[in-house]
């Protein structure tokens, strides 16, 4: 689809990182081919901003730090429902780090989440309290950036919700279909659609 990219866009690439890739901790099927697609949009824009699970040893939302209980298991946590997953993205580890072939060079933020071990962060913008920001709506509010484009790892997770929370704070948001893959646990994905269609989130195939 051919949209015009503005001086005020910014592209955000949401968690490609080696552990959601083939061979990763919690693998995305064909998350790896987002790279070049990733890397192609990302010469479009001005702005590009990076977001990178980070999570410590012991994480609330692994499966390991709760006896008897399996990844992709659903528990209770304070601040909600909280899927469980296989430990992934541990600081400092090479599943944490970006896939080698990602090109970083232009990004002018990173932005890290999950670093509080009592709670998940799924958006870029929130904690998965809903509550807690990361800091990113004030970072593109002060530098005037208004429309966000976002593609990455995984569509009916992260990138679903920070292109939610993205509409819920004002920002235009814009998902780039061929530079997402998804997880597709029962549902999720159906769900990702359905919530960010009634967010108003525009969706497209990829940048002619």
């Amino acid at each position: 689809m051919q949209i015009p990219i503005n001086e005020d866009d910014v592209f955000l690439i949401i968690d490609v990182q080696s552990d959601f890739c083939p061979g990763g901790a919690l693998a995305v099927a064909d998350g790896d081919a987002v790279v070049p697609i990733v890397n192609r949009l990302a010469d479009r824009f001005q702005h590009v901003v990076l977001t990178q699970d980070w999570h410590p040893l012991r994480h609330s939302s692994f499966a390991t730090s709760h006896l008897g209980s399996a990844p992709f298991d659903t528990i209770s946590m304070p601040y909600g429902q909280q899927t469980l997953w296989p430990d992934h993205c541990v600081q400092g580890t090479s599943g944490a780090g970006f896939h080698p072939q990602l090109a970083t060079e232009r990004a002018e933020l990173v932005i890290r989440k999950g670093f509080r071990p009592e709670i998940d962060s799924y958006s870029a913008f929130y904690e998965n309290d809903r509550r807690t920001p990361t800091g990113l709506a004030g970072y593109l509010r002060e530098r005037g950036l208004q429309r966000i484009f976002l593609a990455g790892l995984a569509t009916d997770f992260c990138v679903y919700y920070s292109a939610v929370d993205a509409r819920r704070l004002g920002f235009a948001a814009v998902l780039i279909e061929a530079g997402c893959r998804a997880i597709g646990l029962a549902g999720s994905l159906d769900a990702a659609w359905a919530g960010m269609a009634a967010a108003g989130v525009q969706r497209i195939g990829d940048l002619a």
